[in-house]
């Protein structure tokens, strides 16, 4: 368990519970180890919802724009908790590693497919990062839904979708192949939202 994530985490929670509480759907499908948690994002707080939804002792290690990885301290306690930065628009082959390197280690791996924050009714092509990581590691993807109407004080919805192995032909998916493994994430991604009408 890291120390800094048990640490802050409660500073989080209480942060949350009172200012943007959550309700969750599915907590039972959460696998034990490794798994690539794969969300919707709409706002920058999308990460803390996740993070206080899955609870303490479910830690998960966050792929985090570089760019808050540079914030004074703050960049430092996250690093500490085991959040990593990635370069947009770039092959960050550091990123990559450290992201193989926590499935690997049967951790779990929080990232968004989308890259960047989508506001509701729009869309955008899937990155094929999540399904390069679970096809190179034999992590399942786990489908999260993260309400996009967020309001003071009212809960949120939070739900985690069944874990899978995505299907492909050979030992190494073509770009096309991951391409399609990414679409049909962000399908399940979303079809998780009639769940919470």
């Amino acid at each position: 368990m890291n120390k800094m994530y048990a640490f802050i985490y409660p500073l989080i929670w209480l942060f949350m519970r009172i200012f943007h509480p959550w309700r969750v759907i599915g907590a039972e499908n959460l696998p034990e180890g490794a798994a690539v948690l794969c969300g919707n994002h709409t706002t920058a707080g999308d990460p803390l919802y996740v993070v206080c939804a899955l609870g303490r002792k479910r830690q998960v290690h966050v792929m985090a724009k570089e760019e808050i990885m540079r914030w004074p301290v703050v960049g430092w306690i996250l690093k500490k908790a085991g959040i990593f930065g990635v370069k947009r628009g770039t092959a960050d082959v550091a990123a990559v590693k450290e992201a193989l390197r926590v499935l690997k280690s049967d951790e779990r791996l929080l990232i968004f497919p989308e890259g960047t924050r989508v506001r509701e009714g729009q869309t955008s092509e899937a990155h094929t990062g999540a399904a390069m990581f679970a096809t190179r590691t034999g992590a399942p993807l786990v489908p999260v839904y993260i309400a996009p109407k967020k309001r003071l004080f009212r809960r949120t919805t939070v739900i985690f979708g069944q874990p899978y192995h995505p299907e492909f032909e050979g030992r190494k998916p073509s770009s096309n192949e991951l391409q399609a493994i990414a679409d049909d994430l962000m399908a399940r991604i979303r079809a998780l939202g009639e769940l919470e009408k």
